[in-house]
């Protein structure tokens, strides 16, 4: 069954792509199938060898096929994915209804981001001290508007990722989060209560980083990620993957 595009796309490849990355993920090709041969899923698009060909090839770099000579196109366990890929990632977490991968992606952002709230507590200067009092002070105010609070809230995320020094870890940690900010299932209801309790945690963060506490400031933003995607999490499958 071909795609049912309204019109067709000006990029064909990276339509294609897109296609077979959700049939994929969706199990319609489960691991270690193979993927219709190259005519069939030039019948199934619409589209020239050529097109399947460079589609698969992508799809080969994100780490979801095999090509092997001869042998066809194999899909690759789960294991293998590019999760870091944006449309890997995309089609994954629309496609988990127990949100482990949401559950994952905190893990992974609060295991980092609570290494550099440490470093940050051990080398901001004061100007660095001074911005993140400032941000939190703003944010007090914004609380009643969500969209201009959730942007400082990332402003404030970066002060201290940027004061750590690891650009490595800021750099996964921003594509991670780039990758999700317009799911609703990440960002959750932007109600007042939610943005008051989650600049408690800032606050928290920004005191320990002024008193010059590393361990402080480290727990401090586990506690705060944690607290604030449980807050914003649906009742969907089972939270204890946030469990340490």
């Amino acid at each position: 069954m071909g795609p049912e595009w309204t019109r067709r796309p000006a990029n064909l490849v990276k339509a294609v792509t897109a296609e077979l990355v959700w049939r994929i993920v969706r199990g319609e090709y489960p691991a270690s199938s193979s993927l219709p041969p190259e005519p069939a899923l030039c019948a199934m698009f619409a589209v020239s060898r050529t097109v399947v060909r460079e589609a698969v090839k992508i799809l080969q770099e994100k780490g979801m096929v095999r090509i092997r000579q001869g042998a066809g196109t194999t899909v690759q366990p789960s294991t293998e994915w590019n999760m870091l890929d944006e449309a890997v990632l995309a089609a994954t977490i629309e496609e988990d209804r127990s949100l482990a991968v949401l559950d994952d992606l905190v893990v992974t952002r609060r295991l980092l981001e609570s290494d550099m709230a440490n470093v940050a507590a051990r080398v901001a200067d004061d100007e660095v001290i001074e911005r993140l009092r400032a941000q939190v002070d703003r944010m007090d105010e914004l609380v009643g508007d969500a969209v201009p609070y959730q942007e400082h809230d990332r402003a404030f995320h970066d002060i201290v990722m940027r004061a750590s020094g690891n650009r490595i870890a800021r750099a996964v940690v921003r594509s991670l989060e780039g990758q999700v900010l317009n799911t609703a299932r990440y960002m959750g209801k932007a109600e007042r209560d939610l943005c008051v309790a989650s600049n408690q945690g800032h606050r928290r963060v920004y005191e320990r980083i002024a008193a010059r506490d590393p361990e402080g400031a480290a727990e401090a933003m586990f506690n705060h990620i944690t607290e604030a995607w449980l807050a914003r999490r649906t009742d969907q499958g089972d939270p204890t993957r946030l469990d340490r």
